[in-house]
């Protein structure tokens, strides 16, 4: 782990330039192959200024943000997340977190994730910090 955790605690912010490599390569990772997430031109006739990120984009980057702080053996048991503004190409998104609960080797993380345009996902993520060699 980084970084001790404590109730109260913050872990340091990350920011992800939002490309739109990222937000196509997501899409097709999670094969989410709706159009508004990779052709601006059928995004806009849907009432989208261009492409955004979808939502399974955004989980695998909050799990990445919780997990590259907590250390390789950590284990996310739950990541409940809620969309708000949209990731759209150009931007950043800023993703800031704070401990809001320990319980012997659990840790409640608060995420949000900010861009240019307000919050993009504010969510909790519940994780297990286990010890190198346990699961």
């Amino acid at each position: 782990m980084d970084g001790a955790l404590t109730v109260g605690g913050e872990l340091p912010p990350l920011e992800i330039p939002v490309t739109r490599t990222l937000i196509v390569a997501g899409a097709i990772a999670s094969r989410d192959y709706q159009d508004v997430h990779h052709d601006a031109a059928l995004a806009r006739e849907k009432g989208s200024p261009d492409i955004f990120m979808n939502i399974l984009t955004t989980n695998g980057l909050v799990g990445r943000y919780v997990t590259d702080h907590c250390g390789p053996h950590a284990v996310l048991r739950k990541v409940a997340i809620r969309l708000g503004a949209p990731n759209y190409p150009g931007d950043t998104m800023t993703l800031t977190g704070t401990v809001t609960a320990l319980d012997g080797e659990t840790a409640e993380i608060r995420v949000v994730g900010a861009n240019g345009l307000g919050n993009h996902v504010t969510g909790t993520v519940t994780v297990h910090l286990a010890q190198r060699g346990a699961v």
